[in-house]
Protein backbone atom coordinates (compact mmCIF):
# COMPACT_ATOMS: atom_id res chain seq x y z
CA UNK A 1 0.00 0.00 0.00
CA UNK A 2 1.15 3.56 -0.71
CA UNK A 3 0.56 5.63 2.43
CA UNK A 4 0.99 9.36 3.01
CA UNK A 5 1.85 10.32 6.61
CA UNK A 6 1.33 13.87 7.85
CA UNK A 7 2.76 14.84 11.24
CA UNK A 8 4.63 17.50 13.15
CA UNK A 9 8.35 16.82 12.55
CA UNK A 10 9.38 17.63 16.11
CA UNK A 11 10.73 16.04 19.30
CA UNK A 12 7.15 15.67 20.58
CA UNK A 13 5.50 12.29 21.03
CA UNK A 14 3.16 12.48 18.02
CA UNK A 15 6.01 13.15 15.61
CA UNK A 16 8.09 10.34 17.08
CA UNK A 17 5.23 7.84 16.87
CA UNK A 18 4.31 8.85 13.33
CA UNK A 19 7.91 8.53 12.17
CA UNK A 20 8.49 5.16 13.85
CA UNK A 21 5.18 3.93 12.44
CA UNK A 22 6.16 4.92 8.91
CA UNK A 23 9.57 3.29 9.18
CA UNK A 24 8.10 0.02 10.45
CA UNK A 25 5.41 0.05 7.76
CA UNK A 26 8.13 0.47 5.15
CA UNK A 27 9.88 -2.63 6.51
CA UNK A 28 6.60 -4.48 6.10
CA UNK A 29 6.55 -3.65 2.38
CA UNK A 30 4.48 -0.46 2.28
CA UNK A 31 5.61 2.65 0.40
CA UNK A 32 5.63 5.58 2.83
CA UNK A 33 5.53 9.28 1.98
CA UNK A 34 6.11 11.74 4.83
CA UNK A 35 4.55 15.11 3.96
CA UNK A 36 5.38 17.96 6.34
CA UNK A 37 7.27 21.25 6.61
CA UNK A 38 10.64 19.71 7.53
CA UNK A 39 12.17 16.27 7.81
CA UNK A 40 11.02 14.49 11.02
CA UNK A 41 13.76 14.37 13.66
CA UNK A 42 13.82 10.57 13.80
CA UNK A 43 13.62 10.06 10.05
CA UNK A 44 17.31 9.30 9.70
CA UNK A 45 17.29 7.22 6.55
CA UNK A 46 15.35 7.58 3.33
CA UNK A 47 15.03 4.55 1.05
CA UNK A 48 13.08 3.16 -1.88
CA UNK A 49 10.13 2.67 0.50
CA UNK A 50 10.53 5.89 2.54
CA UNK A 51 10.17 9.34 1.01
CA UNK A 52 10.00 12.87 2.38
CA UNK A 53 8.17 15.74 0.69
CA UNK A 54 8.61 19.22 2.13
CA UNK A 55 5.66 21.58 2.37
CA UNK A 56 6.74 25.09 1.37
CA UNK A 57 4.64 28.02 2.57
CA UNK A 58 5.32 30.98 0.26
CA UNK A 59 5.64 34.41 1.81
CA UNK A 60 2.88 36.77 0.72
CA UNK A 61 2.45 40.28 2.17
CA UNK A 62 -1.34 39.98 2.26
CA UNK A 63 -1.17 37.36 5.03
CA UNK A 64 -0.12 38.30 8.56
CA UNK A 65 0.13 34.56 9.28
CA UNK A 66 1.08 32.34 6.35
CA UNK A 67 -1.67 29.78 5.50
CA UNK A 68 0.01 26.44 6.26
CA UNK A 69 -3.25 24.47 5.88
CA UNK A 70 -3.65 25.78 2.31
CA UNK A 71 -0.06 24.91 1.41
CA UNK A 72 -0.38 21.46 3.01
CA UNK A 73 -3.64 20.57 1.28
CA UNK A 74 -2.21 21.63 -2.10
CA UNK A 75 0.94 19.59 -1.47
CA UNK A 76 -1.16 16.56 -0.54
CA UNK A 77 -3.08 16.81 -3.79
CA UNK A 78 0.14 17.03 -5.79
CA UNK A 79 1.80 14.11 -3.99
CA UNK A 80 -1.23 11.84 -4.26
CA UNK A 81 -1.39 12.45 -8.00
CA UNK A 82 2.37 12.16 -8.54
CA UNK A 83 3.01 9.04 -6.44
CA UNK A 84 -0.35 7.27 -6.50
CA UNK A 85 -0.80 7.48 -2.73
CA UNK A 86 -3.77 5.33 -1.72
CA UNK A 87 -4.42 6.49 1.86
CA UNK A 88 -3.54 9.46 4.06
CA UNK A 89 -2.73 8.93 7.75
CA UNK A 90 -2.70 12.27 9.53
CA UNK A 91 -1.57 12.85 13.10
CA UNK A 92 -3.53 15.64 14.83
CA UNK A 93 -7.04 16.75 13.96
CA UNK A 94 -6.01 20.33 13.27
CA UNK A 95 -4.48 21.43 11.08
CA UNK A 96 -3.69 18.06 9.50
CA UNK A 97 -7.09 16.32 9.26
CA UNK A 98 -8.62 19.63 8.23
CA UNK A 99 -6.09 20.07 5.40
CA UNK A 100 -6.38 16.41 4.40
CA UNK A 101 -10.15 16.71 4.01
CA UNK A 102 -9.76 19.71 1.71
CA UNK A 103 -7.23 17.74 -0.35
CA UNK A 104 -9.56 14.75 -0.44
CA UNK A 105 -12.40 16.88 -1.83
CA UNK A 106 -10.16 18.41 -4.50
CA UNK A 107 -9.05 14.92 -5.53
CA UNK A 108 -12.64 13.62 -5.66
CA UNK A 109 -13.40 16.35 -8.20
CA UNK A 110 -10.70 14.76 -10.36
CA UNK A 111 -12.01 11.24 -9.85
CA UNK A 112 -9.28 10.21 -7.36
CA UNK A 113 -10.42 8.51 -4.13
CA UNK A 114 -8.13 8.69 -1.08
CA UNK A 115 -9.47 7.92 2.44
CA UNK A 116 -8.21 9.67 5.58
CA UNK A 117 -7.19 8.00 8.85
CA UNK A 118 -6.82 10.53 11.68
CA UNK A 119 -4.92 9.77 14.87
CA UNK A 120 -5.66 11.92 17.92
CA UNK A 121 -2.67 12.43 20.20
CA UNK A 122 -4.00 14.68 22.95
CA UNK A 123 -3.01 18.31 22.56
CA UNK A 124 -5.27 18.63 19.53
CA UNK A 125 -8.16 17.56 21.76
CA UNK A 126 -7.59 18.53 25.39
CA UNK A 127 -5.79 21.86 24.93
CA UNK A 128 -6.24 23.30 21.44
CA UNK A 129 -9.33 21.55 20.18
CA UNK A 130 -11.57 22.33 23.14
CA UNK A 131 -11.00 26.08 22.70
CA UNK A 132 -14.24 27.71 21.44
CA UNK A 133 -12.39 29.19 18.44
CA UNK A 134 -11.30 25.77 17.17
CA UNK A 135 -13.99 23.43 18.45
CA UNK A 136 -16.19 23.52 15.31
CA UNK A 137 -13.18 22.84 13.05
CA UNK A 138 -11.97 19.95 15.22
CA UNK A 139 -15.44 18.40 15.36
CA UNK A 140 -15.77 18.73 11.59
CA UNK A 141 -12.31 17.26 10.93
CA UNK A 142 -12.89 14.22 13.13
CA UNK A 143 -16.34 13.50 11.75
CA UNK A 144 -15.16 13.88 8.15
CA UNK A 145 -12.24 11.47 8.65
CA UNK A 146 -12.88 8.02 7.28
CA UNK A 147 -11.37 6.36 10.36
CA UNK A 148 -10.28 7.82 13.69
CA UNK A 149 -7.88 6.42 16.28
CA UNK A 150 -6.75 7.66 19.68
CA UNK A 151 -3.63 6.69 21.57
CA UNK A 152 -5.45 5.78 24.79
CA UNK A 153 -8.86 4.90 26.16
CA UNK A 154 -8.66 8.05 28.30
CA UNK A 155 -8.20 10.26 25.24
CA UNK A 156 -11.09 8.55 23.48
CA UNK A 157 -13.37 9.33 26.44
CA UNK A 158 -12.18 12.95 26.52
CA UNK A 159 -12.86 13.31 22.80
CA UNK A 160 -16.37 11.88 23.06
CA UNK A 161 -17.06 14.14 26.05
CA UNK A 162 -15.75 17.37 24.52
CA UNK A 163 -17.04 17.02 20.95
CA UNK A 164 -20.16 15.90 19.13
CA UNK A 165 -18.58 12.87 17.49
CA UNK A 166 -20.67 10.81 15.08
CA UNK A 167 -18.25 7.95 14.45
CA UNK A 168 -16.40 5.26 16.32
CA UNK A 169 -12.89 5.90 17.64
CA UNK A 170 -10.45 2.98 17.65
CA UNK A 171 -7.96 2.88 20.52
CA UNK A 172 -4.50 2.05 19.18
CA UNK A 173 -1.90 2.69 21.88
CA UNK A 174 1.44 4.25 21.24
CA UNK A 175 4.25 1.79 20.81
CA UNK A 176 7.99 1.41 21.03
CA UNK A 177 10.66 -0.38 19.06
CA UNK A 178 12.04 -2.60 21.80
CA UNK A 179 14.95 -3.67 19.62
CA UNK A 180 16.30 -0.14 20.05
CA UNK A 181 16.13 -0.49 23.84
CA UNK A 182 18.19 -3.62 24.35
CA UNK A 183 20.82 -1.63 26.29
CA UNK A 184 23.44 -2.90 23.90
CA UNK A 185 25.98 -0.41 25.23
CA UNK A 186 28.90 -2.35 26.67
CA UNK A 187 29.61 0.71 28.78
CA UNK A 188 26.86 3.22 29.56
CA UNK A 189 29.59 5.55 30.85
CA UNK A 190 27.53 6.12 33.95
CA UNK A 191 30.57 7.48 35.73
CA UNK A 192 30.50 10.56 33.50
CA UNK A 193 27.21 11.59 35.11
CA UNK A 194 27.38 10.42 38.72
CA UNK A 195 29.44 8.70 41.35
CA UNK A 196 28.96 4.99 42.01
CA UNK A 197 26.95 5.68 45.17
CA UNK A 198 24.58 8.16 43.49
CA UNK A 199 21.18 7.32 42.04
CA UNK A 200 20.37 8.90 38.67
CA UNK A 201 16.90 10.40 38.26
CA UNK A 202 15.71 11.49 34.80
CA UNK A 203 12.99 13.67 33.30
CA UNK A 204 12.45 14.09 29.53
CA UNK A 205 9.84 16.44 28.05
CA UNK A 206 9.22 19.63 26.09
CA UNK A 207 9.25 21.64 29.35
CA UNK A 208 5.74 23.05 28.96
CA UNK A 209 3.61 24.06 31.93
CA UNK A 210 1.52 20.87 31.63
CA UNK A 211 4.61 18.81 32.50
CA UNK A 212 4.77 20.23 36.05
CA UNK A 213 8.50 20.92 35.77
CA UNK A 214 8.74 22.60 39.22
CA UNK A 215 7.33 19.40 40.74
CA UNK A 216 10.14 17.41 39.12
CA UNK A 217 12.71 19.65 40.82
CA UNK A 218 10.91 19.51 44.18
CA UNK A 219 10.57 15.72 44.12
CA UNK A 220 14.23 15.38 43.36
CA UNK A 221 15.05 17.85 46.14
CA UNK A 222 13.31 15.51 48.59
CA UNK A 223 15.07 12.47 47.16
CA UNK A 224 18.56 13.91 47.39
CA UNK A 225 18.00 14.81 51.05
CA UNK A 226 17.67 11.07 51.78
CA UNK A 227 20.32 9.58 49.49
CA UNK A 228 23.05 10.72 47.06
CA UNK A 229 21.51 11.45 43.67
CA UNK A 230 21.74 13.40 40.40
CA UNK A 231 18.90 14.69 38.23
CA UNK A 232 19.08 14.63 34.41
CA UNK A 233 16.71 17.17 32.80
CA UNK A 234 16.40 16.52 29.06
CA UNK A 235 14.50 18.86 26.76
CA UNK A 236 13.80 22.49 25.89
CA UNK A 237 10.79 24.69 26.49
CA UNK A 238 9.32 27.69 28.28
CA UNK A 239 9.63 26.20 31.79
CA UNK A 240 13.35 25.43 31.54
CA UNK A 241 14.57 28.78 32.87
CA UNK A 242 12.14 28.57 35.81
CA UNK A 243 13.47 25.10 36.59
CA UNK A 244 17.05 26.34 36.56
CA UNK A 245 16.17 29.19 38.92
CA UNK A 246 14.29 26.84 41.27
CA UNK A 247 17.25 24.45 41.40
CA UNK A 248 19.46 27.40 42.30
CA UNK A 249 17.04 28.59 45.01
CA UNK A 250 17.01 25.11 46.55
CA UNK A 251 20.80 24.92 46.48
CA UNK A 252 20.97 21.82 44.24
CA UNK A 253 22.39 23.32 41.04
CA UNK A 254 25.43 21.07 41.28
CA UNK A 255 23.16 18.01 41.33
CA UNK A 256 20.95 18.92 38.36
CA UNK A 257 22.15 18.64 34.76
CA UNK A 258 20.18 20.35 31.97
CA UNK A 259 20.92 18.70 28.62
CA UNK A 260 18.55 20.51 26.26
CA UNK A 261 17.16 18.43 23.40
CA UNK A 262 19.17 15.29 22.82
CA UNK A 263 19.42 12.53 20.24
CA UNK A 264 21.05 10.28 22.84
CA UNK A 265 17.94 9.47 24.86
CA UNK A 266 18.76 5.75 24.83
CA UNK A 267 22.17 6.35 26.38
CA UNK A 268 20.76 8.69 29.03
CA UNK A 269 18.09 6.15 29.98
CA UNK A 270 20.70 3.39 29.99
CA UNK A 271 22.23 4.71 33.20
CA UNK A 272 19.02 6.04 34.77
CA UNK A 273 17.53 4.53 37.93
CA UNK A 274 14.17 6.33 38.02
CA UNK A 275 12.02 8.43 35.68
CA UNK A 276 9.81 11.29 36.90
CA UNK A 277 6.67 12.34 35.00
CA UNK A 278 4.32 14.29 37.35
CA UNK A 279 2.33 15.88 34.48
CA UNK A 280 -1.02 17.65 34.80
CA UNK A 281 -2.19 15.36 32.01
CA UNK A 282 -0.76 12.94 29.45
CA UNK A 283 -2.84 11.51 26.64
CA UNK A 284 -0.58 8.45 26.74
CA UNK A 285 2.86 8.98 28.27
CA UNK A 286 5.33 7.96 25.57
CA UNK A 287 8.29 9.27 27.55
CA UNK A 288 7.33 6.96 30.42
CA UNK A 289 7.11 4.00 28.04
CA UNK A 290 10.54 4.76 26.59
CA UNK A 291 11.95 4.83 30.11
CA UNK A 292 10.32 1.52 31.00
CA UNK A 293 11.66 -0.05 27.80
CA UNK A 294 15.13 0.80 29.12
CA UNK A 295 14.30 -0.88 32.46
CA UNK A 296 13.69 2.42 34.26
CA UNK A 297 10.74 2.46 36.73
CA UNK A 298 8.42 5.47 36.60
CA UNK A 299 6.98 7.83 39.22
CA UNK A 300 4.06 9.56 37.54
CA UNK A 301 0.74 11.24 38.06
CA UNK A 302 -2.37 9.09 37.61
CA UNK A 303 -3.92 11.34 34.99
CA UNK A 304 -4.99 10.75 31.39
CA UNK A 305 -3.50 7.68 29.75
CA UNK A 306 -0.68 7.20 32.27
CA UNK A 307 -2.51 4.50 34.30
CA UNK A 308 -2.80 2.55 31.02
CA UNK A 309 0.99 2.58 30.70
CA UNK A 310 2.48 2.70 34.19
CA UNK A 311 1.12 -0.04 36.49
CA UNK A 312 0.96 1.19 40.07
CA UNK A 313 3.19 -0.79 42.44
CA UNK A 314 4.64 -2.82 39.57
CA UNK A 315 6.44 -0.71 36.95
CA UNK A 316 6.46 2.29 39.27
CA UNK A 317 3.91 4.30 41.23
CA UNK A 318 0.95 6.55 40.40
CA UNK A 319 -0.11 9.57 42.48
CA UNK A 320 -2.49 12.50 42.19
CA UNK A 321 -1.26 15.59 40.36
CA UNK A 322 0.80 17.86 42.66
CA UNK A 323 1.22 15.08 45.27
CA UNK A 324 4.89 15.95 45.66
CA UNK A 325 5.24 14.37 49.09
CA UNK A 326 3.72 11.04 48.04
CA UNK A 327 5.73 10.93 44.83
CA UNK A 328 8.91 11.60 46.81
CA UNK A 329 8.08 8.82 49.29
CA UNK A 330 7.34 6.36 46.48
CA UNK A 331 10.55 7.28 44.71
CA UNK A 332 12.54 6.54 47.86
CA UNK A 333 10.72 3.19 48.27
CA UNK A 334 12.19 2.16 44.94
CA UNK A 335 15.62 3.75 45.24
CA UNK A 336 16.73 3.00 48.80
CA UNK A 337 16.91 -0.80 48.59
CA UNK A 338 19.05 -2.19 45.72
CA UNK A 339 16.96 -5.36 45.56
CA UNK A 340 13.71 -3.40 45.34
CA UNK A 341 15.20 -1.22 42.62
CA UNK A 342 16.33 -4.32 40.71
CA UNK A 343 12.80 -5.77 40.91
CA UNK A 344 11.13 -2.56 39.71
CA UNK A 345 13.60 -2.29 36.82
CA UNK A 346 12.71 -5.80 35.67
CA UNK A 347 8.99 -5.08 36.06
CA UNK A 348 9.27 -1.86 34.04
CA UNK A 349 10.89 -3.75 31.20
CA UNK A 350 8.23 -6.47 31.33
CA UNK A 351 5.43 -3.87 31.26
CA UNK A 352 6.91 -2.23 28.17
CA UNK A 353 6.71 -5.50 26.23
CA UNK A 354 2.95 -5.02 25.91
CA UNK A 355 3.60 -1.99 23.70
CA UNK A 356 6.15 -3.49 21.32
CA UNK A 357 5.61 -2.09 17.82
CA UNK A 358 5.26 -5.62 16.42
CA UNK A 359 2.07 -5.92 18.49
CA UNK A 360 0.67 -2.49 17.61
CA UNK A 361 1.57 -1.74 13.97
CA UNK A 362 -0.60 -4.62 12.63
CA UNK A 363 -3.57 -2.89 14.28
CA UNK A 364 -2.95 0.12 12.03
CA UNK A 365 -2.58 -2.10 8.98
CA UNK A 366 -5.96 -3.68 9.70
CA UNK A 367 -7.53 -0.21 10.01
CA UNK A 368 -5.95 0.91 6.72
CA UNK A 369 -7.25 -2.12 4.84
CA UNK A 370 -10.76 -1.90 6.25
CA UNK A 371 -10.93 1.88 5.74
CA UNK A 372 -9.74 1.67 2.14
CA UNK A 373 -12.23 -1.10 1.37
CA UNK A 374 -15.18 0.73 2.96
CA UNK A 375 -14.25 4.05 1.34
CA UNK A 376 -14.09 2.57 -2.14
CA UNK A 377 -17.40 0.77 -1.63
CA UNK A 378 -19.25 3.89 -0.43
CA UNK A 379 -17.73 6.27 -2.99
Amino acid sequence: MKIGIVCYPTFGGSGVVATELGLELSKRGHEIHFITYSQPVRLELLSNNVHFHEVHVPEYPLFHYQPYELALSSKLVDMVKLHGIQLLHVHYAIPHAYAAYMAQQMLIDEGILVPIVTTLHGTDITLVGSHPFYKPAVTFSINKSDAVTSVSESLKKDTMRLFDIKKDIHVVPNFIDLEKHLNSFTDCQRGMMANDDERIITHISNFREVKQIPDVIKIFYNIQKELPAKLMMVGEGPEKEHAELLADELGITDKVIFFGNSNEIDRILCFSDLFLLPSQTESFGLAALEAMASSVPVISSNTGGLPEVNEDGYSGYLSDVNAIGEMSTNALKILKDPEVLKKFKANAKAQSLKFDLHNIVPMYEDIYEETLKQFLVTN
